[in-house]
């Protein structure tokens, strides 16, 4: 495993934004996304009747929707031991293929860092 501090600064920074959004808002997961100019967008599980969204692809759409038409990077803090597709997806889909995607436990302690692939 690899801590968190391994990580650059803006890194760390994305990962520590996602570990507070999972904290603050008791859901499974948090996420944050950097976008092309530096901006970054944080945002929780969305657990609705009618609408069901990982962090991470709530990040993303965030970031779309207020302009973001690239991403740097993206960061996750969950259970999980390695990204899903689905969220690697939406990575990929406004970041490309290698836009890395970080994967982090709730102790902010580094599993995972792959691409969007």
């Amino acid at each position: 495993m690899t801590e968190s501090t391994d990580l650059g600064a803006e890194d760390r920074k994305i990962v520590t934004l996602a570990r507070s959004a999972r904290a603050r808002n008791g859901v499974p997961e948090g996420a944050a996304v950097r976008d092309e100019t530096g901006r970054t967008y944080v945002a929780g599980t969305v657990q609705l009747e009618s609408l069901k969204l990982s962090a991470l692809q709530t990040a993303v759409a965030m970031a779309v929707a207020s302009g973001a038409t690239s991403l740097e990077a993206a960061a996750v803090v969950s259970e999980a031991q390695t990204p899903s597709d689905a969220d690697r997806a939406a990575v990929r889909d406004l970041g490309g293929p290698d836009t890395p995607v970080l994967l982090a436990g709730p102790d902010g302690t580094l599993r995972a860092s792959v691409t969007a692939g």
